[in-house]
């Protein structure tokens, strides 16, 4: 009795040493996997710190061309060494560097191209450790629930990656699946902010302020980690865009969703950069209304917009409809939210700096001490809405990457409006919707009367263009619909 006693004490405590040595080893893990992302992104801003001053120093005696080229290497190389130190790295490290990848479009070429591969896919995890996350999601291999399960991933991003399967019914389907422990690392990077500072910094010249930008990751990474909220967010837009004549958003399947594993229907399709080697200029212009729509009618009429406007979130399809991906990132407004942004709108628009500038006042948008120009105040607020000043506009890369870093340059012309301005920083995931948008049209060199398409959603004016007439025979039907229930 005693020898089996001490038998059994000894089989426990072997055990518990068995656990508490394996939670050493992920503890020692996290903490080297933290220790590492550290050091590189620390390591990369102290180059590019000590760039920059090389640039400044060898430009201080150089003539305006030798400097414009001296600030174009550095860009270049800083985009270059940014690729290179984050090109691998998943969590919010990788969705920092792809949401300034696709915003600074002033970029010189060969800075974009370095720059693109981290909206590239990132090194995937091993057929096993997938295999696994889905065991323990669902409760059987993918091989016992699915009819097909590709154990190569068809995509990989920031939080997880896609495979391609086939339902039992025969339902192609695509299963994003989480990277297992990319909570920790995510929990790691948020908790360090500076760290966030530092890594943004580096793009960047060191008059850009980035704060914004940081405190918006980390109010919104951690619900992209559960991915039911997206699974309910993709089902909404799905329904609400069904039979649309030109946005195609795929289905849910929610029987095959939990917090780390998201089903939807498989979507073919050119990706954004296939699409922009292989397409004409019309198509080119007529996806550019097609993406300006969703947008404008997702912030304008359902008051819910995907805040994710990543390259990487779109198919383009022979037939002109483009399908929207990813809804990991959606901003709803709040109660208030909206009744406090569109007085604003108008004014601009009509550039009545002096009633823009009080109603500012009104809604906490400035102080009433501000002391500010109103006419300064509209050259800074209405730089990003000149597309819908002018009668025709077309979007540029240049258009996008100036206008983007005047408004962040704490040193420039426009500091002292930067310094009183009190933007809530709920409007900050709008901006990145509209910023992603500029961005998107920019690279397709949309052209377009923008303030007429920009009304049919302010004002619900008439439709001027084919799509705008399509898109307004759906609506029509659909209210045709509700009244006949």
């Amino acid at each position: 009795m005693r020898r089996r006693r001490a038998a059994a004490i000894g089989a426990s405590t072997v055990g518990g040493l068995s656990y508490v040595a394996a939670r050493v080893t992920l503890r020692d893990a996290g903490r080297r996997d933290r220790i590492v992302r550290t050091a590189r992104i620390w390591r990369l801003t102290v180059r590019r710190a000590a760039h920059f001053a090389l640039t400044k120093a060898r430009g201080a005696a150089a003539t305006a061309e030798r400097r414009r080229e001296l600030d174009e290497h550095f860009k270049i190389k800083t985009a270059e060494d940014v690729a290179r130190e984050l090109g691998n790295m998943k969590g919010v490290i990788m969705k920092a560097g792809q949401m300034m990848s696709y915003i600074l479009d002033g970029l010189p070429a060969e800075a974009q191209a370095a720059l693109a591969t981290l909206q590239a896919d990132v090194p995937p995890m091993s057929p096993s450790a997938a295999a696994q996350v889905v065991r323990e999601e669902l409760g059987r291999d993918p091989s016992e629930i699915f009819l097909e399960w590709n154990e190569l991933p068809a995509a990989a991003a920031s939080i997880g990656q896609v495979h391609r399967a086939v339902t039992r019914d025969g339902r192609v389907v695509a299963v994003k699946v989480q990277y297992p422990g990319i909570d920790m690392a995510i929990g790691s990077d948020l908790a360090n902010a500076e760290l966030l500072y530092a890594m943004l910094s580096s793009f960047t010249l060191k008059s850009l302020d980035t704060k914004a930008l940081v405190e918006e990751l980390r109010a919104r990474m951690f619900d992209e980690l559960d991915y039911r909220l997206e699974a309910s967010c993709q089902a909404e837009f799905a329904d609400r865009y069904r039979d649309h004549p030109f946005v195609r958003v795929p289905d849910v399947l929610s029987e095959y969703s939990t917090r780390r594993v998201l089903t939807s229907d498989w979507v073919d399709g050119l990706s954004f950069q296939d699409f922009m080697a292989h397409s004409t200029d019309a198509q080119r212009q007529h996806v550019a209304e097609v993406i300006f729509r969703f947008v404008q009618g997702s912030i304008y009429r359902n008051g819910v917009f995907n805040g994710d406007p990543h390259p990487g979130n779109y198919r383009f399809h022979d037939d002109g409809t483009v399908t929207f991906l990813d809804f990991g990132l959606v901003k709803r407004w709040a109660e208030g939210e909206f009744e406090a942004l569109m007085p604003l709108i108008d004014p601009l628009l009509d550039r009545e700096a002096d009633v823009m500038v009080d109603r500012m006042v009104k809604v906490g948008f400035l102080p009433a001490d501000h002391g500010l120009e109103p006419m300064h105040v509209w050259e800074y607020v209405s730089a990003p809405y000149k597309p819908y000043l002018e009668p025709e506009f077309t979007f540029t890369r240049d258009f996008t990457g100036t206008t983007m870093m005047s408004l962040l340059d704490v040193t420039g012309p426009f500091a002292d409006v930067i310094a009183k301005l009190m933007m809530p920083t709920s409007f900050v995931i709008l901006d990145r919707v509209v910023w992603g948008m500029c961005a998107l049209l920019g690279q397709l060199g949309a052209r377009n009367r923008w303030r007429d398409l920009f009304e049919e959603y302010r004002f619900d004016m008439p439709p001027k263009t084919d799509l705008g007439r399509a898109e307004r025979a759906w609506r029509d039907s659909l209210d045709q619909k509700s009244v006949g229930r």
